[in-house]
């Protein structure tokens, strides 16, 4: 083996053990009943022993795929509420996130220090430090049971800022301070620069939102009661377990989105993590 193949073998192995769980849903997702009822038996409860699994399937039938979308109505009412509070989750972050980590990044005001540590606590503040009293404040809002109780809480998220506010900084300063002498004003500056050379930030944040929202389950579990409201990651965990195709084919379909949006946006994603862990 050539030297210079040795430091792929290692990565390789690990990417093969990545990338098995998914080549495993596919394959699963385009058997049919009696093969997924045989593999499964243990699991099922109707036989004992292991679970046995084939890397391709015996006999290939798209039938789950037609079940969920022929025969399965309320996965695309969930489907458009996920595009809903992502959409309007992400639309949100832009209007108040960008602005905020603009005026992290270049304006100096009192306590600016204590305010950025503040977010940052917060952004690594796990959901259930936050829900009861989250649950109260939407509850005093009437917004309990609505989607903008899902919304909103996200909207006004710490860490799109926090990875906004680290490619802003990274702005040179000295083309900032040439377009004020030209006469720009701030908003004219955060619009026709700001923006423009911060745009891998802000993508970079994007796609991580989007790859949050479109997954979230605590929240809207604890927010939302009626089942017409629910997004669709709360569709798969109650799928019957004698539905094993139709569950498999919907967490492919569920994966396609986000799975696009990781490639669309990964280039830049890849900045902002590295921008995430660059200390000041």
């Amino acid at each position: 083996m050539k030297k210079s193949l040795l430091p792929l073998v290692f990565p390789g192995i690990l990417a093969l053990f990545v990338w098995l769980p998914l080549v495993f849903l596919i394959s699963g997702s385009l058997m049919g009943s009696e093969e997924l009822t045989e593999n499964l038996a243990p699991v099922l409860g109707s036989a004992a022993g292991q679970v046995q699994w084939t890397l391709l399937p015996r006999y290939p039938t798209l039938r789950p795929y037609v079940e969920l979308l022929l025969d399965s109505p309320e996965f695309f009412v969930m489907f458009w509420n996920s595009v809903k509070i992502t959409a309007l989750t992400l639309l949100g972050q832009l209007a108040v996130g960008a602005p905020a980590a603009w005026g992290f990044a270049w304006f100096r005001f009192p306590g600016k220090k204590l305010l950025l540590t503040l977010y940052i606590v917060l952004m690594l503040m796990p959901f259930q430090v936050t829900m009861v009293s989250s649950y109260l404040v939407l509850n005093g809002l009437s917004l309990l049971d609505t989607h903008w109780a899902v919304i909103l809480p996200g909207v006004f998220s710490t860490f799109p800022v926090f990875i906004m506010t680290r490619f802003f900084q990274g702005i040179p300063k000295g083309v900032l301070e040439s377009a004020a002498l030209d006469g720009a004003g701030h908003l004219r500056i955060f619009f026709t620069m700001g923006l423009p050379l911060g745009a891998p930030g802000v993508m970079s944040a994007m796609v991580l939102s989007f790859l949050e929202c479109w997954n979230l389950i605590e929240q809207p579990m604890t927010f939302l009661t009626t089942p017409s409201l629910w997004p669709l990651s709360l569709y798969l965990p109650n799928i019957g377990p004698g539905q094993a195709g139709l569950a498999l084919a919907a967490s492919v379909a569920t994966l396609v989105p986000a799975v696009l949006v990781f490639l669309w946006g990964q280039k830049d994603l890849e900045r902002g993590i590295i921008a995430a862990s660059v200390k000041e």
